[in-house]
């Protein structure tokens, strides 16, 4: 590693430099050099001094620093003397620059300071502006001056012009020089603050360096014109701010803040290389503090620290180019007086016991660091060790509460502070501070508490029997207590003589002036700046570690119980104790994200996920993504704690896709699209979001037993922990604010129940009962309950179609019209799939058979599969590690679990499933702690069903293939196959295709995707009597054991017609025994969801007293119809609501809706003896009995 410098100065002004390799600080050469403060940069450093004038001091090189200076003669041609000096009066000057303007003759030229020499003396310069070497001396001729120059000369050529040129080189490199004035600007007022940054702004090999500085009237200055070549700069330019600014702190990149007079922070926006100065400011607020404000800030490349009145450390959360002006502070421990960050954002400080600390393990995916170490280099050639509070020895008196501790334990959590002694010497006694009369050190204590003076202990160290000193041994410090004015003072003896381990001790903390280089005593620092020591957190330095174990080094060490502490005070070791405190967590990476306006399009964008850990072990997360528009740097931000729902999704031309959704985006189903470059990244990424997104709500371990579990239409399996004002009647928790986790694994369909009991079914059929126990909601999960993985597999079919056209001439061919359809696409037309260019649904997929046309196509074909359109099916194959464990050999096509409440036992569950041939299976040796079960029982049938429910009471309904419903009675505990089958008729002019059981209650959705209602449904009448038209536009229904409703619908209000994918999460509001079919919809997560099952929530809500004020059921659209985006950049507007009426909902609804969301069909009357929508089909009074089988034409029923 080379070497770089560490710049320090003490109170005195003093400058000092720590070089990496050697690792000892030396003072300047120059020993009248006397500066207030230093800001380094990369290879060169400034400094205000105290007689107010600004030094620079750049690095020494092997090469040099010269800059050319260049002025050029020119002349006439006249028909007398020829090419002549003697110009027309409308001519340049004889001596000028390039343009012409500006007089330039040689003898003008002068070095702008004393650091610059001539390197030689002044001589033309025989390459012309071409390029080319010239023959004529150097001359260039043209018709006239404003014209084209060439080193020919013609016969019209009336001018010419040659260029004179002369080097000067920078000879004061290494030591630290006064900059030039400003020659004829005004200079601008004594500057109090310096800065300079801006360095990795540009990738050219010379990089560019931005100095500002704060004037002591509170003037912001800008130095203009430092170039690689002009590292002085050329003059000071102010920049207006609002109020007076008290100090400024520029970063290596575009980041630049400012401390006004009043504590409050400013933000400059707009730097980049074409306007170095910016564009305006912004206010942000101090951090948040009883009294005072801001007196300190600090700014890397993307970190922004902060010191408060009260000497506390704070970290600003969410800095970056896009976002210069963060998102939130956070309290970081320890108390100093002044912070520096140099290069890899290290951060360096001085504490309020002068003494210099760095910020340990600073990396970029932990930009807080994990605690402050004190910086021990060795004192010029000596073995000495400058540490913290140098030539401060701690005696053995014990005075009270000293104000120079560096680090406490308000912004530390429950510590102590273990403080190391070394023996004292009899003859050493703390010495007073002495302060100076120069007005930056009248600066630096302003606004604070003045630093109690020590005086002599009267009392005499313990001796030992040599009459040395005797070591004191280390005590913990309770800092709490120090800091209290009346804190006692008390006594310390010998280490058996020790008092109680919870006593306060404390020791004065003296502060005295060096005494020079060579001096046994070091410095007493007032300023460090790292912005050019080039280390890291990987670096190895030894003035980096306490040098031993009884050094005089503070840090924390976490609290421990009181024989603990009274052990650790006998028995030391030199490892050094842990730090707790607030600390922040970066993750940095890059993806596309899906730009949700116009144009669409995939854009390029940089995301970070930062979290945050205060001092109590609360954490909160950011999730950021950068990006770039129209040459302006922008971005979005969602809270973790926002987060609903983290999900896969197949997107265009991106496998490696998932959705971002809040609960605002769910309200407008715009959800935040990203995709990774690979699988990998992409689990990854979820992985660690949705881990956060568990901590933050406090999910641990696998799905508790009362869990609501859906599947996408990807196939990703979700789960949710309903909480109980889910199903409440008043403050229903809403829909949209629902936190769906995904579990691993890849089904089509789960059902589940309050039991633990959880199965499910592939898309190859395979049916598969989940292996992680689940817990009771309200119970924490035991010790290593965690799912047993297996290897799960999973089968489809992937469909694509070849269309083609008749003509006379021809037949059928692929020559299609341009209205037509893709000649191959998929089924409804609109997107073009060929062989080639049809890809499995994810990189998790194989293919595992080759394109085939496929003869049993619905509908029928010919004898080469044309079906006057044909399709091609493909199979695929996934394969993955999930906690599911296959149940063979049938393969299943629905499956159902009793419904019941969590309090419920019974021997066996039942649960019961039709194959794929359309037979009514029974499971039987179901129970909790063996959910597959032992073996199937086949129930009789006449026909094969297509979807199958039980319900409260071992209720099993039915549908047939051929659309009739069926009712299985004398179903229960001791027969848990029934007896028979009872037809129920259908809706009128209707075909159900699916159905859910509740308790009391029982749904089905018909052919049309109409939701109804099964009426009067009672104990002794449990087939019911009429079916109710509920809503439309419902593809899944899900009764849970509190007769609670939940759907799939298709679509929704507020869904955008550009990124509308079918399938959403809706909850039936107002539900209960008076009101069983409920009042209105919540509309929740979606689309893309294919299935839902709420038949394992019994959770019931807390009993409360009613409001007196009646109000609607809550609907995220009746309060909300303004467009908004969750996202803070994102304006663009969009319509909440489609043109076309979606869900329809025909039951009676409470009247004080401020619009209709679902058309209702029904009359509204509030009075339930009005008739409501009736089955008109004529019936028996009873039931029809269909046979269980049949033997010689015998009926065998009940």
């Amino acid at each position: 590693m080379s070497s770089s410098l560490l710049w320090a100065v003490d109170v005195y002004g003093k400058v000092y430099s720590l070089s990496t390799t050697r690792g000892r600080w030396e003072r300047d050469e120059d020993t009248l050099l006397e500066l207030k403060r230093v800001t380094a940069g990369q290879r060169c450093s400034w400094g205000i001094g105290c007689d107010h004038h600004v030094y620079l001091n750049i690095d020494p090189g092997e090469v040099p620093i010269r800059y050319r200076e260049e002025t050029y003669e020119n002349q006439r041609w006249n028909p007398v003397d020829g090419f002549t000096d003697v110009l027309l009066p409308t001519d340049r000057w004889a001596w000028s620059d390039l343009t012409g303007v500006t007089a330039q003759p040689l003898h003008s030229f002068l070095l702008p300071s004393d650091s610059w020499e001539w390197e030689g003396d002044w001589y033309v310069d025989q390459v012309c502006a071409g390029g080319d070497p010239t023959e004529t001396g150097g001359w260039e001729y043209a018709v006239d001056f404003p014209a084209n120059f060439s080193r020919e000369k013609k016969w019209n050529s009336c001018v010419c012009r040659r260029r004179w040129i002369r080097d000067r080189i920078y000879k004061a490199r290494g030591s630290w020089t006064k900059i030039p004035l400003d020659h004829p600007k005004q200079p601008p007022l004594p500057l109090s603050d310096i800065s300079c940054g801006g360095w990795e702004m540009s990738d050219q090999p010379g990089r560019y360096h931005f100095l500002w500085g704060v004037s002591q009237q509170g003037q912001v200055w800008f130095r203009s014109g430092i170039l690689p070549q002009v590292p002085e700069g050329q003059c000071w330019e102010e920049v207006e701010a609002p109020r007076e600014v008290a100090q400024i702190s520029a970063g290596p990149g575009d980041l630049l803040w400012a401390v006004l007079w009043d504590g409050q922070l400013l933000v400059r926006t707009g730097i980049c290389l074409d306007s170095p100065t910016g564009s305006s400011w912004v206010v942000v607020d101090s951090p948040p503090v009883k009294e005072g404000g801001t007196i300190h800030v600090a700014v890397g490349v993307s970190v922004v620290w902060a010191i408060t009145k009260d000497y506390k450390v704070w970290f600003r959360r969410g800095v970056n180019s896009h976002n210069p002006c963060g998102s939130g502070w956070i309290s970081i421990g320890g108390e100093m007086m002044m912070v520096d960050v140099g290069l890899n954002d290290q951060v360096w400080g001085v504490g309020e016991d002068r003494g210099l600390y760095f910020r340990k393990g600073v990396t970029p995916s932990e930009p807080s660091g994990r605690g402050w170490i004190p910086v021990s280099a060795q004192w010029g050639h000596s073995k000495e060790t400058v540490q913290p509070s140098a030539g401060c020895e701690f005696g053995g008196q014990v005075t009270n509460a000293s104000h120079g501790s560096v680090l406490t334990c308000e912004d530390s959590g429950d510590t102590e502070l273990l403080l190391t002694t070394t023996p004292p010497r009899p003859q050493d006694t703390p010495k007073a501070f002495i302060p100076t009369s120069d007005s930056f050190i009248s600066s630096l204590v302003a606004d604070r508490e003045p630093l109690r003076t020590p005086t002599p202990s009267p009392k005499k160290p313990p001796q030992g029997k040599d009459g040395e000193a005797t070591p004191a041994p280390m005590c913990n410090v309770d800092l709490e207590a120090a800091q209290s004015p009346h804190g006692e003072a008390s006594s310390l003896g010998r280490a058996g003589d020790m008092g109680p381990p919870t006593s306060v001790a404390t020791y004065p903390l003296g502060l005295e002036p060096s005494l020079g280089l060579g001096e046994e005593d070091g410095p007493v620092w007032a300023w460090i700046s790292g912005g050019g020591c080039d280390v890291d957190h990987t670096a190895q330095m030894t003035w980096l570690r306490p040098a031993d174990p009884c050094s005089t080094a503070l840090s924390i060490a976490p609290v421990e119980p009181e024989a603990s502490t009274a052990r650790k005070a006998e028995t030391t070791t030199s490892k050094e104790p842990a730090e707790r405190s607030a600390s922040v967590w970066v993750r940095k990476g890059s993806m596309r994200w899906w730009r949700d306006w116009k144009p669409y399009r995939w854009v390029d964008v940089g995301v970070a996920l930062e979290q945050s850990t205060n001092v109590n072990g609360k954490r909160d997360a950011i999730f950021f993504i950068y990006f770039t528009q129209y040459d302006e740097k922008k971005y979005l931000h969602v809270f973790i704690s926002d987060v609903t729902v983290l999900v896969p999704v197949l997107k265009e031309n991106s496998h490696h896709a998932f959705a971002v959704y809040t609960s605002d985006s769910t309200k407008q189903r715009w959800p935040l699209i990203l995709a990774a470059q690979t699988e990998k990244d992409m689990a990854d990424w979820l992985s660690l979001l949705a881990g956060c997104c568990c901590e933050a709500r406090g999910i641990r371990g696998t799905p508790s037993r009362q869990a609501l579990w859906s599947v996408t239409s990807k196939g990703d399996v979700m789960v949710h922990e309903p909480s109980p004002c889910l199903e409440a009647l008043a403050h229903t928790l809403p829909c949209d604010m629902m936190f769906w986790l995904q579990v691993p694994g890849h089904l089509r369909c789960v059902e589940s129940n309050s039991l633990g009991v959880v199965w499910g079914i592939g898309y190859d059929g395979t049916a598969w009962v989940y292996s992680g126990s689940g817990s009771a909601a309200e119970e924490e999960p035991p010790q290593g309950d965690r799912a047993t993985l297996h290897t799960q597999t999973d089968g489809r079919t992937v469909y694509i179609y070849e269309n083609q056209r008749w003509n006379p001439m021809t037949g059928y061919t692929d020559k299609l019209l341009p209205t037509d359809r893709f000649p191959w696409s998929d089924d409804n037309g609109f997107t073009e799939c060929t062989k080639s260019t049809t890809h499995p649904p994810s990189p998790q997929w194989s293919w595992v058979t080759e394109w085939a046309v496929d003869f049993a196509f619905s509908g029928g074909t010919d004898k080469e599969g044309w079906q006057y359109a044909a399709d091609f099916p493909v199979k695929c194959k996934i394969t993955l590690t999930a906690p599911w464990q296959e149940v063979p050999p049938i393969p299943l096509s629905d499956i159902t679990v009793l419904p019941c409440l969590a309090q419920s036992s019974m021997e066996q569950v039942p649960v019961w499933g039709l194959s794929d041939k359309g037979d009514v299976l029974c499971r039987l040796g179901v129970t909790p702690q063996n959910p597959a079960g032992s073996s199937w029982l086949h129930v009789g049938t006449d026909q094969p069903f297509k979807s199958i429910s039980i319900g409260g009471g071992h209720q099993v309904w039915a549908i047939a293939r051929d659309r009739a419903v069926f009712y299985r009675g004398s179903v229960s505990a001791s027969n848990p196959a029934g007896e028979c089958w009872y037809h129920i008729p259908s809706p009128p002019k209707q075909s159900l295709r699916q159905l859910s059981v509740g308790r009391t209650s029982v749904y089905a959705v018909d052919e049309n995707s109409n939701l109804w209602y099964r009426q009067g449904l009672t104990p002794s009448y449990p087939q019911g009597s009429a079916w109710e038209l509920i809503s439309n536009n419902v593809t899944k229904v899900s009764v849970g054991p509190l007769d609670q409703v939940w759907v799939i619908a298709d679509w929704v209000p507020g869904c955008p017609s550009e990124l509308s994918v079918p399938g959403a999460v809706c909850h039936r509001l107002g539900v209960g025994p008076m009101q069983p079919k409920g009042q209105s919809w919540d509309y929740g997560i979606g689309g893309g969801w294919e299935h839902i099952s709420v038949r394992g929530n019994s959770t019931e809500a807390l009993r409360a007293t009613p409001a007196l004020t009646g109000s609607t059921p809550r609907s995220p659209l009746l309060t909300d119809t303004t467009p908004r985006s969750p996202l803070l950049t994102d304006t663009t507007p969009r319509s909440p609501l489609p043109t076309r009426p979606l869900l329809t909902d025909t039951t009676p609804r409470s009247p004080l809706p401020a619009r209709p969301l679902l058309t209702d069909t029904t009359p509204r009357s509030p009075l339930p003896a009005r008739p409501l929508l009736t089955d008109t089909t004529p019936r028996s009074p009873l039931p029809t009995r269909i046979p269980l089988s049949q033997e010689n034409g015998n009926s065998v029923g009940l």
